[in-house]
């Protein structure tokens, strides 16, 4: 509520001309504006370009900015629309790094059982798991791809979700759980062949060191 009121009145400077409350509104937003930029694109370059169209369309449409919605949600609607116009014009997907996710959303859909994964495998498989995890979340057709990536990933709310993408309350949640359902489908499939492909090496290793004292 206390951001709201600060964006409120500088918003008001800004249109009665303020370029410092204009400078002020970028310093804030920047950063988070530009980081939902390079998770959507992917590509940092892309990304930079993004912030400078999303701050060139603010300077010139905030007379259209009624309060109705938080001014958060308002620009990251325009960071949102500016990055799926650049994708479509680079003709590139987005993609999602797992270490961009919240600890509780990586425990939802990767659960590592710490039996069977020794030292020595830990780095492999994180690496794996980390490759399967982003394949699989840009597999996700593009209206589940972008809920889950503004709320698991960007840690927006159902309701902001909802504005930034035109969607009502309910469909947001339809779709965030049915991109979860999609994600835990395709990763425990994942872990199971890597568990049965890990017990099998290691049911070799240990065959082959029965032989050996033996011999």
């Amino acid at each position: 509520m206390k951001d709201k009121k600060q964006d409120a009145v500088l918003i008001e400077s800004f249109k009665k001309g303020s370029v410092l409350a204009f400078e002020e509104l970028i310093s804030k937003y920047e950063t988070r504006s530009f980081n939902l930029a390079l998770r959507l694109t992917k590509n940092q370059e892309d990304a930079e370009e993004v912030l400078q169209d999303v701050f060139s369309t603010v300077y010139k449409k905030i007379g259209s900015f009624e309060g109705k919605s938080a001014f958060s949600s308002w620009l990251y609607r325009i960071v949102v629309n500016a990055s799926f116009m650049k994708i479509r014009k680079r003709n590139q997907r987005p993609t999602v790094a797992i270490e961009d996710l919240s600890p509780s959303a990586r425990q939802a859909y990767v659960e590592e059982d710490s039996s069977l994964i020794s030292k020595s495998d830990s780095f492999t498989y994180r690496r794996e798991t980390r490759e399967a995890l982003e394949g699989a979340i840009n597999k996700l057709p593009a209206e589940y791809r972008n809920v889950f990536i503004l709320r698991d990933i960007d840690g927006l709310s159902n309701q902001e979700v909802g504005e930034i993408l035109g969607l009502t309350l309910p469909a947001v949640k339809s779709r965030l759980h049915r991109a979860r359902l999609m994600l835990r489908k395709k990763l425990s499939s994942y872990y199971r062949e890597y568990t049965a492909e890990l017990s099998k090496s290691r049911a070799e290793v240990l065959g082959a060191r029965l032989v050996g004292n033996a011999a």
